[in-house]
């Protein structure tokens, strides 16, 4: 016997996604240019009770705002409710990571003075965390907050990035636009300027999938 779709197949796969890339569902839907509602739980149940489905469209759209493939999609399809994975990233304070020795020339974590805390749902096995410990950047990030990065993530303009320069530089900032010259990019911190970089130098350059604020 054939296997039906099933409702609640296609919106896990959609919220699994979500988790995957670093987004909640309506963070998700925004990123793919969606009204942030669109895939809220109260939108997928009819007022007369019964079943929304979301567009072909809508799903097309999440795939090219992540840079998922229709096959992963499809994984996450049949991909069995539970307890979200759990394993460590490794964290250091963003201020320390310009010092030196953190680092590896393709920006995965190395050397010592990590420390490591417990995080869910994270697949990039280089993905690490920043914790910001000044002021500079409220009010989008305040002391204290953590931000998870993940260097295999694909990068889109509008994204918040870490980018380490060739001066030992390792900063919190916005991509507005990437060319194989090099980027421009919006700065996090009140008060700076735009910032246009070559690429020759940028060291690295890598998404931010999730922040505690």
């Amino acid at each position: 016997m054939a296997t039906m779709l099933t409702h609640p197949q296609v919106w896990g796969a959609i919220d699994r996604l979500a988790a995957r890339y670093g987004f909640s569902a309506s963070g998700l839907a925004k990123k793919a240019g969606l009204d942030p509602t669109s895939f809220n739980r109260s939108k997928r149940i009819t007022a007369e009770g019964r079943p929304r489905w979301p567009s072909t469209e809508s799903i097309a759209k999440v795939l090219q705002a992540t840079g998922a493939s229709i096959d992963e999609f499809v994984t996450l399809l049949s991909q069995k409710k539970g307890r979200r994975p759990i394993k460590s990233v490794p964290v250091i304070g963003l201020a320390q990571a310009g010092s030196g020795g953190y680092f590896d020339n393709r920006g995965f974590p190395a050397g010592a003075g990590w420390n490591e805390i417990p995080f869910p749902n994270i697949h990039d096995e280089h993905a690490y965390g920043l914790e910001i410990s000044g002021h500079s950047m409220e009010p989008l990030y305040r002391k204290g907050d953590l931000i998870v990065v993940s260097p295999a993530a694909p990068i889109r303009k509008g994204d918040r990035v870490v980018m380490k320069t060739k001066n030992g530089e390792v900063t919190a900032t916005e991509l507005k636009r990437k060319t194989s010259k090099g980027v421009q990019v919006v700065a996090l911190t009140p008060g700076h300027k735009d910032r246009q970089l070559a690429a020759s130098d940028i060291v690295w350059i890598a998404r931010i999938v999730w922040s505690s604020q």
